[in-house]
């Protein structure tokens, strides 16, 4: 399966972390907006072409030592068509590169229409006879409170194309609790009963190193839950967001993994597409910067899980 691709590339580069690319124009060197505006002019256009070139500089930097990327949906949308555009450019440049590509879009919907986001974001779409990848990333991530309704289409592309998603479980941001932790009737809390879902839906993705096409989202923010959830869930693979610009460090996603040091993917997006900004460097230096930020991150996540092996 899809995430069995994930896994490999976490092994073989030693690094169980992921680089959103959530990037604004604020974030990008003043001499690549020059050139695109320069281009296009101060337009949606120019602004989508700015976002391009500084990812994949970002993704030439990373490629050798970070296994995935994961684009953020709704900073490409926000320059319309033009932006949209740019994120399925991006995702084909991160593909190229050898890297698995986790697209953040947190879909939800149901039948016809959840039918729809997969094959647009995951499968293929029929044109005049013809099967035509739109964004074609490896993974997706959705929202699973519509239910099985919202998921089950999914699932029947994944096993058809060699996808996977990651589901909201436990997500990193200081209201989750509102609703995720709910007790219901039966004494579990609402994100356990996702989990248990994210387990279930699993199985129709086994996949060969113990872990299922059906991910889950858990935040770096709640270390508590995490480790709760990776004993719960030993078939859910984790993408772990919140670490770093949002406070989570290497003690608090070292519980998402196992003895293995696998079981999870670490996400940092402002601290890798800012890392320029931060270490106060010539904006030439952007991508250098993004990759001693992501070295530096690696390294530390690395020192607290162990060395990172595929089961036999």
């Amino acid at each position: 399966m899809s995430m069995d691709r994930l896994l490999e590339g976490i092994a073989a580069k030693q690094n169980p972390t992921v680089a959103g690319l959530d990037p604004k124009l604020a974030y990008i060197p003043e001499y690549i907006l020059k050139e695109s505006f320069e281009k296009y002019g101060e337009t949606l256009e120019g602004a989508a072409d700015a976002l391009l070139v500084y990812n994949k500089g970002l993704i030439d930097a990373l490629c050798d030592i970070v296994p995935a990327v994961k684009p953020q949906a709704a900073y490409y949308e926000m320059y319309g068509w033009q932006g949209v555009k740019a994120l399925a450019e991006t995702i084909a440049y991160a593909r190229a590169k050898g890297m698995y590509v986790i697209t953040d879009g947190k879909r939800n919907d149901i039948g016809a229409t959840m039918q729809a986001y997969a094959s647009a974001h995951l499968g293929v779409t029929e044109v005049c006879g013809k099967n035509l990848s739109a964004f074609d990333a490896d993974a997706l991530t959705v929202n699973g409170y519509l239910g099985s309704d919202g998921i089950e289409p999914l699932l029947s592309v994944c096993a058809k194309g060699d996808k996977g998603i990651f589901v909201l479980v436990k997500t990193s941001n200081p209201s989750s609790g509102e609703l995720q932790d709910r007790q219901l009737a039966t004494g579990e809390t609402v994100y356990q009963l996702m989990g248990g879902n994210c387990e279930t839906w699993g199985e129709k993705l086994p996949g060969k190193y113990g872990y299922s096409g059906v991910g889950a989202v858990v935040g770096a923010t709640y270390p508590a839950q995490l480790d709760e959830l990776r004993k719960t869930l030993p078939h859910t693979f984790f993408l772990v967001p919140g670490y770093g610009a949002q406070g989570g460090g290497a003690d608090d996603v070292a519980p998402a993994f196992d003895d293995n040091g696998l079981g999870a993917v670490v996400n940092s997006s402002r601290g890798i597409l800012c890392a320029w900004q931060k270490e106060k460097c010539d904006g030439g230096e952007y991508a250098a910067a993004a990759r001693r930020e992501a070295i530096r991150m690696r390294d530390e996540i690395v020192a607290r899980i162990g060395e990172i092996k595929l089961p036999n």
